[in-house]
């Protein structure tokens, strides 16, 4: 028995010794790219927040240095796509949105935004507050605050602070219901696939996904798609102004 608690002991100090080499292996990584940024090696930092980002080590700030090393190359699909990418992690980032309004302005496409409607608009504003993670860790101190609330209102012996301590309950779980919406939205989101960014300079919306099709409008590379429909190795897409169609998937990349 004690030679068994002993190995287990010991393999969770080599797992954990492990587990501190890997990160500080990938920290040293992501200094090196951040200099190679730094001294203007806009290519070495590329290659090395790429490699970084393969071994599924992801972050908003990892996409945004490698959104920045592309936009400094002019590569402005590939700064679009980390920028959008970054914004899945941290949808409020104030950084990540000057930057990608930056590069949107310099592409081709200037495409009308169809209107919302306002009470849209604001869930939109409300879901940017935090990231995904933020929401979830809301959603766990308000659960937290509920609990000591319940065991206040169980000890307290005054009709008056009970009746306070209920009504602040009420309010806290209104709220716990609200953060857990948004927390199962925001992480649902970050972890969809369904907009993507065109890598072809010049494509053609076709009206079927059919070579032979009608051609509907053209687009070019860096706008943002959402992807609506996919059969075989075709996508049907819907630009920001309402319109549809098929394009071929290897013209495209995924958020």
């Amino acid at each position: 028995m004690k030679i068994k608690i002993k190995l287990t002991i010991l393999t969770g100090i080599v797992f954990l010794l492990f587990i501190n080499i890997s990160m500080a292996q990938q920290q040293g990584e992501i200094d090196k790219a951040n200099k190679a940024y730094m001294a203007g090696f806009y290519e070495n930092a590329i290659t090395i927040y790429e490699n970084i980002l393969k071994g599924q080590v992801a972050s908003p700030e990892l996409y945004y240095n490698l959104g920045n090393a592309y936009f400094k190359t002019n590569d402005l699909p590939s700064a679009i796509l980390n920028y959008e990418r970054a914004l899945k992690y941290n949808p409020g980032d104030e950084d990540i949105l000057f930057n990608l309004s930056v590069a949107n302005s310099k592409i081709v496409d200037k495409i009308d935004v169809l209107p919302e409607l306002f009470y849209i608009r604001w869930w939109k504003y409300i879901k940017m507050w935090f990231s995904p993670d933020g929401w979830s860790f809301v959603l766990v101190a308000l659960f937290s605050l509920l609990f000591i609330l319940a065991s206040l209102f169980l000890l307290s012996r005054s009709v008056t602070n009970r009746k306070i301590i209920f009504a602040g309950g009420i309010f806290i779980l209104l709220a716990c219901v609200f953060s857990g919406i948004i927390a199962w939205q925001t992480w649902s989101e970050s972890k969809q696939q369904n907009s993507a960014i065109v890598f072809t300079p010049t494509l053609a919306v076709k009206s079927s996904p059919d070579e032979s099709s009608i051609d509907l409008f053209v687009i070019h590379e860096g706008l943002k798609v959402k992807i609506l429909d996919g059969i075989g190795d075709w996508n049907e897409i819907r630009i920001s102004n309402g319109s549809k169609g098929w394009v071929k998937s290897e013209n495209l990349k995924p958020v």
